[in-house]
Formats: structure tokens, sequence, C-alpha cells
């Protein structure tokens, strides 16, 4: 049995694929803001057990996203065709996972924007990959770590609470995911929240 397959007989996954077969993702009709995409990637780890992937961003003076923990993704350029174009050309530049090659792509997420008006107006479509076998990756200067987390341990509420999070020189409570000293709150958090329900 190849690793796509192992993947997608986990019951978690095969939920998954089945709500996002039938999702027909919710976009921004708004045409002022910026658009961007991000990839959610899934693979096997330890013990067949599905994991997700994410970045923690570098930081740089100016940057409202300057260290915090993302999918991989970003703004939409002149020659992307499409937005699943822009999340496989942001994911390779910032990680070397090329996701044509080794990515099957189950669908996207309902686009999201930021809820405070302290971060630039832009809107955000998430799409979601299953990754059977991922190549090492190799970071880019925008990205300062990444790591997956176990499908189990996302899915525990005992990690989840709020949090007490700064942006921008400002303080705020907000709903948060906590694993191994990383924080993931915000826009992240809204993306993950959104996926999670489909498992």
């Amino acid at each position: 049995m190849s690793s796509l397959e192992r993947l997608r007989r986990d019951p978690r996954v095969a939920r998954l694929e089945t709500a996002l077969a039938s999702h027909r993702a919710v976009e921004a009709n708004d045409p002022e803001p910026k658009k961007a995409a991000v990839a959610i990637l899934i693979r096997l780890g330890d013990g067949d057990e599905p994991e997700i992937f994410f970045i923690q961003r570098a930081i740089y003076e100016g940057d409202p996203w300057s260290g915090q923990i993302a999918f991989p993704g970003g703004r939409i350029e002149p020659q992307d065709a499409s937005l699943i174009d822009t999340a496989i050309r942001e994911t390779f530049e910032e990680t070397a996972i090329d996701l044509t090659a080794s990515g099957h792509l189950l669908g996207a997420l309902d686009d999201l924007s930021p809820q405070t008006r302290h971060l630039p107006p832009i809107v955000v479509r998430p799409f979601v990959f299953l990754m059977p076998e991922p190549p090492a990756t190799e970071l880019s200067s925008e990205v300062a770590e990444c790591f997956w987390v176990p499908l189990s341990v996302l899915l525990d509420r005992s990690v989840w609470r709020d949090t007490t999070v700064q942006a921008r020189g400002i303080e705020m409570s907000r709903f948060a995911f906590h694993h191994q000293g990383y924080v993931v709150w915000g826009m992240t958090e809204r993306i993950l929240s959104g996926l999670l329900k489909l498992f």
C-alpha cells in the first residue's frame, strides 16, 4: 500500500477528504484587499499518525506577522495564474517543498481576513494538501523554523486556551493553541480551527 493510500485510509483524513469534496469555499467578494494563499500540509508521522505542518516566520522590523506561527504562503504575485499557484509558489520559496511534485490537493477552506484594524487589509485562502512523502525542507530567510504537529495533539482541547499575546506593541487576549512553547493564534488559529472541525 502506498503512503498516499495509507494516509487516505485514516478515518479522520477520510472524513476531511469527504468534507472538502463537497465543500464550496466561501470566496471574499471585496476587490479592495490584497489576496493571499496558504498551504496546509498533512503527512503521516510516527505510527502512521497524521501530522500538520507549521512554520515560524522570521523576525523582521515592520512585518506585522513577524515571528508568528503560520502556514507557508503569501500574497499573490503577477506571475500567479490563480491563488492555488500562489500557495504552491510561496510554499516552495519558503520551504523548498514542491507541491506540484509531492502534494495531493484536497480542496480549499473559506477565505479569511484579519479581525483587527491594526493589520493590513488582506484576504487569505487556505488550500489543503496531503503529503504522502514530503521532501526535506530548506528554509528561506523568511522562515525561522518549521515543525509538524500530530493531529491527536491538535484535537486535544486541553492545549487550547485564552492567551495574552502582543502584536505591534498592542497587548490583547486571544484564543490560542499551545505546543512545545509555540503559540498559534490570530488568523492561523482561525484557519486551523476551521480545518479541525472538518475532521
